[in-house]
């Protein structure tokens, strides 16, 4: 069974007992302090009982707690008050063989001393105590403190000496810097301090120096050059604190020294990457928390000395940090974020435009930008922005540095690093032959534009290199480029009709008729009616009406296209045609093959162009021929089914019928139409009904 008491009846008590109930009893309730009785001395024996008394009751506390400090001081204490010095320093000495190594204990010694103005007994004692403890600081203090009130300097400054040779603490050196100080010995102090810099080499013992220097020794040639010697003399991991920086700068501020102290901020914002919070630069160590706040608070202070202090440079100049900054941290976090580099670097040249020679920056972000090359050489996909990253930096050397030699290095780096036996990129080899052209180098272009049609071989190196020839006047090499071109790519219309083009510019009208035969020859084209329509529209201009009618004639045995037929049509009336009849004839044919084939569509593009022609040329006859083959559109219904042939419902469909048509669709148009002359007689009848109606109920 549990132990604990089980409560039985949880109600309350009737009688209820409050707080101040409790408080009322326990003051009542409370033992009166007894206080000791005054005692009174009449003469010197009761006087020297009393002390008998006393000094028993001391030696028993001492006897039943002899490690107990506060007994043997309070013994001293009450000899002293009974003016029994050598009874009191006895009491100091016993204690003192009970627990020597006691700073206390020494130090209640030594006051005694100087309470008493015993100087040469006080000098003992704390000469004894510093060579027993000399790490305990407030034995030095009281020593030193003793000396300067007496006014004995030479006693005071032998004793600071003595004190230093033990390499106390920081405050130990600003108390000897300052008591020189007071004495009047400025030369001495800021020796004193030197040393104390030299001891602690350290951005605390500088600072403190320099400060000391600025308020209170009134140099600031000293504290300047102070805080100088603690950015060129101390360890990095010393100086570069921001601290160290941040009072430098606000040293320099207090006396005027903007420039200075702007100059500091600057430095300062470049060597420890200020703005930069979140982001780790390469090869320097992990700052700590209270490190990374000191230093965004120097930041805020370069920010307000600018706001303050600055020009309109100057503040453009936090704003480019602060943008450097957040595109650090987004390269830093995403190496292969092009966009964000094309935007570094832009943001880089913008700068250096308004007047900041920033050169050697942008080739840093370019060449850091261009090593990010992407994973994969596999995958064109991932090299299509990188290869953007080359280009930017070879129009920005050749642009804005004018150094085409070096952009001419950019091309050929790329260019070398492009897995060309699995992609290539035709952008490259014409910007860097176009380069090589504007360094007045056509040997080395020619190379260049060779070596990418054999390793590259794309549409647009061919036409490049053949615009080059063809600006130069290299008619020649033209052609051997348009037969390699052709060879390569025979299914190219462009590049067919472009070599025929060439041709007929030079005069050359047999080899560009041949040219266009070898082309519509090709089993495959990828835009054969571009290049019949070449064809046709070189003999037309050449006034060869034969040609262009066997050229159509032959076109129209691979495609019966009704466009081809339209055409055809127009070209026979013009005046290197046959005439108006024959153009006629031909748009007959054309609706006959297309009746037959049953294309309603085709019919009424070519009834609307034949239309067109009468009107231009024909009579009004001959128009209302056309007009009466003109067909009517009527809208229908027909089932819409799935690729299974399920039905998924009706739809409207406009459909046309043609007076030349079969009886079929004539008895059904009649049906329609008499349907909608029965469904217009039943309106007109229900109108008069209702008008009936109206006029009985008037009546």
């Amino acid at each position: 069974m549990s132990n604990q008491a089980r409560v039985k009846n949880r109600a309350p008590a009737p009688i209820q007992i409050s707080a101040e109930q409790i408080l009322r009893e326990a003051a009542e309730r409370q033992e009166q302090h007894i206080i000791d009785p005054v005692v009174k001395i009449h003469d010197a024996e009761e006087y020297q009982s009393h002390l008998r008394d006393r000094r028993k009751h001391f030696e028993d506390n001492i006897r039943y707690r002899r490690e107990h400090i506060g007994n043997w001081v309070k013994y001293a204490r009450f000899e002293e008050e009974n003016r029994e010095f050598e009874r009191a320093r006895s009491v100091f000495e016993r204690a003192l063989e009970v627990e020597v190594r006691n700073p206390e204990l020494w130090l209640r010694y030594a006051e005694l001393e100087m309470r008493n103005e015993f100087i040469n007994r006080a000098r003992n004692v704390l000469d004894r105590a510093v060579q027993l403890l000399p790490r305990v600081d407030f034995l030095w203090y009281k020593y030193v403190y003793m000396e300067e009130m007496v006014g004995d300097v030479p006693k005071c400054r032998a004793v600071f000496d003595r004190w230093m040779d033990w390499m106390p603490d920081d405050n130990a050196w600003m108390s000897y810097a300052r008591f020189e100080g007071r004495c009047g010995h400025w030369d001495q102090a800021k020796d004193i301090m030197k040393r104390y810099a030299n001891a602690y080499p350290s951005s605390k013992s500088f600072m403190r120096f320099a400060k000391w220097a600025e308020y209170e020794a009134k140099d600031v040639d000293l504290a300047r050059t102070v805080y100088e010697s603690a950015l060129v003399e101390l360890e990095p991991e010393e100086s570069r604190q921001a601290r160290v920086f941040g009072r430098f700068a606000a040293f320099e501020e207090r006396q005027g020294e903007y420039e200075r102290a702007r100059v500091i901020y600057k430095h300062a914002t470049k060597l420890l990457h200020l703005g930069q919070e979140g982001t780790q630069p390469p090869g320097e160590e992990e700052v700590s928390k209270w490190e990374q706040e000191k230093r965004n608070e120097l930041y805020k202070a370069y920010i307000s000395f600018e706001k303050k202090r600055g020009d309109k440079a100057g503040i453009e100049d936090i704003v480019i940090t602060s943008q450097r900054a957040e595109y650090e941290k987004r390269v830093h976090a995403d190496p292969q974020d092009y966009d964000a580099w094309f935007e570094y670097a832009k943001m880089e040249e913008e700068n250096e435009i308004e007047g900041v020679d920033n050169t050697s920056k942008v080739r840093e972000v370019y060449e850091r930008a261009i090593a990010n090359v992407p994973p994969s050489m596999e995958e064109k996909q991932l090299w299509k922005r990188y290869i953007y990253l080359w280009i930017y930096y070879a129009l920005y050397e050749e642009l804005q540095q004018h150094d085409l030699d070096r952009a001419s290095k950019i091309y050929d780096a790329c260019i070398d690093l492009i897995p060309h036996s699995k992609f290539s990129f035709s952008k490259i080899w014409i910007n860097a032959a176009k380069l090589h052209i504007r360094r007045k180098d056509l040997v080395s272009a020619r190379k260049l534009l060779g070596k990418a049609i054999g390793l590259c071989g794309k549409e647009r190196i061919f036409t490049e290199y053949i615009a080059l020839e063809l600006a130069l006047g290299e008619v020649d090499r033209c052609r051997a480029l348009y037969t390699n071109y052709l060879k390569q790519m025979p299914h190219n219309c462009r590049a067919w009709s472009k070599y025929a083009d060439l041709e007929k510019s030079v005069g050359e009208t047999e080899r560009c008729r041949a040219i266009f035969e070898l082309a519509v020859s090709q089993s495959a084209l990828d835009m054969p009616e571009m290049l019949w329509k070449n064809y046709i529209d070189f003999e037309i201009e050449e006034g060869e009406g034969d040609n262009v009618r066997a050229l159509f004639e032959r076109l129209l045995e691979k495609t019966g296209h009704v466009k081809v037929w339209i055409s055809f049509a127009q070209f026979e009336g013009t005046e290197v045609g046959k005439g108006v009849a024959t153009a006629r004839d031909t748009f007959q044919r054309a609706h006959d093959q297309m009746k037959e084939a049953g294309l309603k569509e085709e019919r009424v593009l070519l009834l609307d162009a034949w239309r067109v022609f009468e009107k231009a040329k024909g009579d009004a006859e001959s128009l209302a021929k056309v007009d009466a083959m003109l067909p009517r559109r009527v809208k229908r219904k027909r089932m819409r089914t799935d690729e299974n042939g399920a039905e998924l419902g009706w739809e409207e469909y406009f459909d046309y019928h043609f007076p030349d048509d079969g009886d079929s669709n004539a008895g059904n148009l009649k049906i329609l139409e008499m349907a909608a002359k029965w469904k217009q007689a039943q309106q007109a009848q229900d109108s008069s009904s209702s008008c009936e109606d109206e006029s009985d109920d008037e009546d």
